[in-house]
């Protein structure tokens, strides 16, 4: 009983905390304020309001140090917050204490300051325990980038079920409340033995059984449900994903199997149908045949921690295919993490990203690129002149740039090209000609296709006599 009494106590602490933080800086204004005499507030006032901050900090202190009992939170955040709430407590009975000796002294004048410094920094580490790193900027690291939906440009079949799949998906709609910084329920799911240990009530995952699973069931409750995970207010997983999910636990919630090696339901195959990029014709990218050495395992980590998709291209293959579709808003500097691997990569999926000519300028050192979508992003001319050492370049999709007629002939030199598309581009009508003499057996896709209808496409229905 004295535990749930400590834990209801404790959360309070998320109420009470603006107490001290807005009773404290209002002190600070008033005493800086009262050294003019037409703001100046009594004594009797100041002393009154101080002294409510301070109670209201100690209030604080100890139903904080009550809900971080509870064990749902964990790391140096929650510890530094803790210290810092004490902190602020002490600092502001020091400044209290020299206000009413009447001692407006430099220790009075460097406690204040301090005690200003405290409270801004308490109070940050307070937010990032409640919303999640990153909520200054406007979004929690789960909201800044949206749950990756595993769309790969390789073979999906040689995708880790966990790694590629489940792993990006957990931590970006779960690991805010049970990650490693904090934990509701005491529970983790940022590691296979934390998802196997369960938390305060028990397992989450039953191995082959995902109706039985916790992780299942509270993703499949109503909304409007308490128990329904992600909360209501929190972006929300769509149903291919529970798909997904559901489909690993009950296929025994392995760590280390790719997909071709579990069992495959028709409804799954058609939600790994729609993730897999599809082949186009003309496009084919085969791996080389001269073999290349594993990649730098810390920067294909650098990539998936960013919601990049790395796949092998080929079964046993250390060539790479990359894409950047589930990665969320995407910059220039993003594309620095591809130089480690620039002897692997051989498929990079740019579409829809915000990247610029800046960006594109690091990929003239990406040799070995065959295949490359930069389909609807800001690139322009100037940077197709960064892909003209890009020799071995056999696919190239520039769907809805500004690309022109002049910034396209610039590749003229790349003699494995075979496939370009240039619908919605800056090219004019009478160009399209001679782009094709200037790449003589290059499939250059127009786009603006017409299907003719044919008599035998009309289905006649006739009323039930």
């Amino acid at each position: 009983m004295l535990l749930s009494v400590s834990e209801f106590i404790g959360r309070f602490h998320p109420v009470l905390v603006h107490l001290p933080i807005g009773i404290l800086l209002l002190a600070l204004l008033l005493q800086q304020l009262s050294r003019k005499e037409k703001y100046a507030v009594s004594s009797p006032v100041l002393k009154l309001i101080w002294l409510l901050g301070i109670g209201a900090a100690l209030v604080s202190c100890i139903t904080g140090f009550l809900l971080s009992n509870n064990g749902s939170y964990d790391g140096t955040i929650v510890s530094l917050h803790m210290w810092g709430g004490i902190a602020v407590t002490a600092v502001s009975l020091l400044v209290a204490s020299r206000i009413f000796s009447g001692r407006l002294d430099a220790l009075y004048k460097a406690s204040s300051v301090l005690l200003l410094v405290l409270i801004i920094i308490t109070g940050h580490l307070g937010g990032t325990l409640t919303h999640g790193e990153g909520y200054l900027s406007g979004a929690t690291e789960a909201e800044k980038a949206p749950a990756p939906v595993v769309m790969p440009a390789g073979n999906i079949q040689e995708a880790q079920v966990y790694n590629d799949m489940v792993r990006p998906l957990l931590q970006a709609r779960c690991y805010d409340c049970h990650g490693d910084k904090k934990q509701k329920g005491k529970l983790r799911l940022d590691s296979p033995e934390a998802i196997l240990k369960g938390g305060k009530k028990g397992e989450v995952l039953v191995k082959g059984k995902a109706e039985e699973s916790e992780l299942i069931k509270r993703l499949l409750l109503p909304k409007d449900n308490d128990d329904h995970m992600p909360p209501k207010q929190k972006p929300q997983l769509t149903k291919d994903q529970i798909a997904l999910l559901h489909w690993w636990v009950q296929q025994g919630a392995p760590f280390s199997k790719k997909v071709k090696d579990l069992e495959q339901p028709e409804k799954v195959k058609s939600v790994l149908a729609a993730l897999q990029q599809p082949a186009t014709p003309g496009a084919e990218t085969d791996a080389p045949e001269t073999p290349v050495e594993a990649a730098d395992p810390k920067a294909i980590e650098a990539l998936k921690n960013r919601g990049v998709v790395v796949l092998p291209i080929a079964q046993n293959s250390n060539y790479l295919s990359v894409n950047f579709i589930s990665a969320g808003k995407v910059n220039d500097k993003d594309l620095s993490l591809l130089l480690p691997l620039k002897k692997q990569l051989i498929v990079l999926k740019l579409s829809d990203a915000p990247v610029t000519d800046a960006g594109v300028s690091l990929l003239s050192g990406m040799a070995g690129l065959r295949k490359l979508y930069l389909d609807h992003t800001q690139v322009t001319d100037k940077g197709i002149t960064s892909l003209q050492k890009l020799e071995r370049l056999q696919y190239l999709n520039l769907v809805g740039t500004s690309v022109s007629f002049n910034g396209l002939k610039q590749l003229r030199g790349l003699k494995e090209l075979k496939t370009i598309y240039l619908y919605q581009t800056g090219i004019k009508g009478n160009e399209w000609t001679a782009l094709q003499k200037i790449f003589p057996g290059v499939l250059i896709d127009t786009g603006g296709y017409h299907v003719p209808t044919l008599v035998t496409d009309t289905t006649v229905v006739k009323p039930k006599k």
